[in-house]
């Protein structure tokens, strides 16, 4: 494992954030949805004054290496993991992991039962991995395109 930092994300960097997140779903999630399906996924995330908005009020950490953001993950609520993405490049070392963890343990601080995310087809064999388990298939209809994603939850009392 090389040496990752985690920290809480600053304002000015959603903007980074914004950008790593739409290159990560263009490049790693093309493996189980289509153009058009990747198109308006990452069309939510592109729309800057609804990206600021939904961060706003949320728990936003990110993975730094060589001074690079290379993952984020955010908590809303204090239990649902709204969004995790790890860089294109640094896909499957631990990186994500880690950032899960770190959300893990102030949710267990703040005497939360458990975790909520709704999950990505993409990502569902890592949440699986940590213990998530399948509460429902859910197909979400975005400027009408279908997207398959998955409500998922872990204990973690």
């Amino acid at each position: 494992m090389f040496e990752i930092t985690i920290r809480e994300a600053e304002n000015s960097e959603l903007s980074i954030i914004q950008r790593m997140c739409s290159d990560t779903i263009s490049a790693v999630c093309k493996k189980d949805y289509n153009n058009d399906q990747i198109k308006v996924w990452v069309s939510g995330i592109e729309n800057t004054e609804r990206w600021n908005n939904n961060l706003s009020d949320q728990y936003l950490l990110v993975a730094e290496f060589k001074d690079e953001i290379i993952g984020f993950i955010s908590l809303k609520d204090g239990f649902y993991i709204d969004f995790l993405y790890v860089h294109k490049d640094y896909q499957s070392k631990g990186v994500a992991k880690k950032l899960y963890m770190e959300i893990e343990e102030k949710a267990i601080t703040e005497k939360q039962l458990s975790l909520i995310a709704d999950v990505s087809i993409t990502a569902k064999p890592f949440f699986e991995k940590i213990g998530f388990k399948i509460i429902k298939e859910r197909h979400v209809m975005l400027k009408g395109i279908e997207l398959t994603n998955y409500k998922m939850e872990k204990s973690i009392v």
